[in-house]
């Protein structure tokens, strides 16, 4: 739910806007949503016993000098009580901004370190046949096999070495 809302609060911020302007205000609520990872600020902007001014005026003293764009945004939160959806606002920007400058981050799990020429190479494949900038990051974890996955693209390849035995099987046992 809180998903759709943000969309709607992106749309009206990157109304009419370049990327780098996009970008100033992306980098604010990054800092502003780095507070909502600690425990004592979350208690404060969702206790019922602090004012909504007061938790609108302490998620705006984060900010040097922020854009009125930014603390309207804020402010307009606070009123309709959705200052928690923030990070969610900031996620949804970041990937709206990937998308103005087509560029994308994606992940590579896999159950050993590959080395750096090998995944900049799947970088070089993907960024040529989707025609968008990638950068891919490893996860090593228990995965038996290889995948890769963007999800800003919505795209999930992967290889399984359990799948590839269980299809060889089948296919053995339909020729016999």
């Amino acid at each position: 739910m809180n998903d759709l809302i943000a969309k709607r609060y992106v749309k009206a911020l990157l109304d009419g806007r370049n990327v780098d302007s996009a970008a100033a205000i992306c980098n604010d609520l990054k800092t502003i949503s780095s507070a909502f990872n600690e425990d004592k600020f979350l208690s404060i902007i969702t206790s019922t016993e602090v004012k909504m001014e007061d938790k609108v005026e302490l998620v705006l003293s984060f900010l040097n000098n922020c854009g009125n764009d930014l603390k309207n945004l804020v402010k307009l939160l606070g009123s309709k009580k959705r200052l928690e959806i923030i990070p969610d606002i900031t996620s949804e920007l970041e990937s709206q901004i990937a998308k103005m400058n087509n560029s994308y981050t994606g992940i590579v799990y896999c159950n050993k370190e590959l080395s750096t020429d090998y995944v900049s190479t799947i970088e070089k494949k993907f960024s040529e046949k989707f025609n968008v900038q990638l950068s891919l990051s490893q996860n090593v974890c228990d995965y038996d096999g290889i995948k890769v996955d963007i999800d800003s693209l919505g795209i999930e390849i992967s290889f399984s070495k359990d799948r590839l035995k269980s299809q060889m099987i089948d296919h053995i046992l339909k020729a016999v």
